[in-house]
């Protein structure tokens, strides 16, 4: 089977998160991604805990690097120099996220790659972007969500801001955002015969996100509140109720019809006029229903509620959601084969093709594991090749 992306030729210096799960998309779908890694350690995600297997590598970085190849090369010398440029020479596809200013000092940023290969698609992850006063600064993902105002609008009315569990502004507002970058960059070579710079910043990614609040708030002029947005616990009819053993029941109930069904099964046929109820009357409903849900288990209210179209549903664990028969069906959780070593569990593609869908062909690489495989490609002796 021919995948999307099979004929370019991805370079990836980036580590951690938002970078490898950009690459990670495009090496499911087929791309060459090259993973170019220090001698001396690599990836950061590497040593994390816990690990797999013969304990080289960690658990989150065999997942966000399968598919891929690395190559370890000292950026910072004369011949590790070289031998990028002369791999950016065979690339369609640069990816990077150093602070602005770091490959430049190096000799290898965008201005001086283009000037060996004209079509290169280079692509700069960074937090706050390659401009502006912020854009020297260090940060990470909870910084980008609260300059983007998000982080203030997450958590309860009385209560203070709460953190995601997973990272909004380094995933949506990194990696997805630099992925359809690149893509879009592709599409658009195929008539300039051009690369171009693509400036991905996280906290504009953050900020992108707040679709259901900021055009609102541009119109009314009304400061959105905390835990008084409709989807963040202003409605009764979308909100999480604790049941009597101590699990959660999610309610989505937002449309009329749902919230007619929702409301008559929990015997509380009253509220359905009350649907778009000023703040007060909502926080009073939501106090009668977690009532009424606390005087059953999740078991009880899943099995009361199946079949009824009212969009409720149980908030599962991760060993409850990897059993899901809908998780299951879609191919969510895939088991990888790491030859000689241990067979894990990964996550599955998103992305689902009907002739192209990607696959998962290889299991993360050790570090430098390839270097023979690709420097020898490109004509170094053995005698040139870092051996690790």
């Amino acid at each position: 089977m021919t995948l999307p992306l099979e004929s370019f030729r991805v370079l990836d210096l980036t580590r951690l998160l938002p970078g490898p799960y950009c690459t990670l998309l495009l090496a499911d779908f087929g791309a060459d991604v090259i993973k170019i890694e220090a001698p001396n350690g690599g990836d950061y995600a590497r040593g994390e805990e816990p690990k797999i297997g013969d304990q080289e590598q960690s658990a989150i970085f065999a997942s966000l690097n399968r598919n891929k190849r690395s190559v370890s090369i000292d950026l910072k010398s004369e011949l590790g120099k070289k031998m990028f440029i002369d791999l950016v020479k065979t690339a369609d596809v640069v990816v990077e996220s150093f602070r602005p200013g770091v490959m430049k000092r190096l000799g290898l940023d965008y201005e001086e790659l283009k000037k060996y290969n004209s079509k290169i698609i280079y692509c700069a992850i960074t937090g706050y972007g390659q401009s502006g006063p912020y854009a020297e600064s260090a940060g990470h993902d909870l910084n980008y969500l609260s300059y983007s105002g998000m982080l203030n609008l997450q958590g309860e009315r009385s209560g203070k801001p709460l953190l995601s569990s997973v990272q909004i502004a380094d995933i949506g507002g990194g990696s997805l955002m630099a992925a359809i970058g690149i893509l879009l960059s592709i599409i658009e070579s195929k008539s300039s015969d051009k690369g171009q710079f693509i400036d991905i910043s996280m906290l504009d990614g953050a900020v992108s996100w707040m679709q259901t609040i900021l055009p609102n708030f541009f119109v009314s002029k009304s400061q959105p509140q905390r835990g008084e947005l409709p989807l963040s616990g202003g409605k009764a009819c979308y909100e999480v109720y604790k049941t009597q053993d101590n699990r959660y029941l999610a309610v989505a109930a937002l449309e009329e019809k749902f919230w007619i069904h929702f409301c008559k099964l929990i015997g509380k046929e009253e509220f359905i006029a009350k649907l778009n109820a000023p703040l007060e009357e909502q926080t009073w409903m939501k106090e009668e229903i977690q009532c009424i849900i606390s005087k059953k288990s999740l078991k009880e209210w899943t099995a009361l509620f199946k079949g009824i179209e009212a969009c409720v549903s149980p908030v599962l664990t991760a060993e409850e959601m990897m059993e899901d028969p809908q998780i299951k069906h879609r191919h969510m959780i895939e088991e990888v084969d790491y030859p000689g070593r241990v067979k894990m569990k990964q996550l599955g593609i998103p992305i689902k093709l009907s002739r192209t869908e990607g696959e998962i062909r290889r299991p993360s690489p050790r570090l430098g594991e390839h270097n023979n495989e690709i420097l020898r490609e490109l004509g170094y002796s053995n005698e040139q090749i870092p051996n690790l």
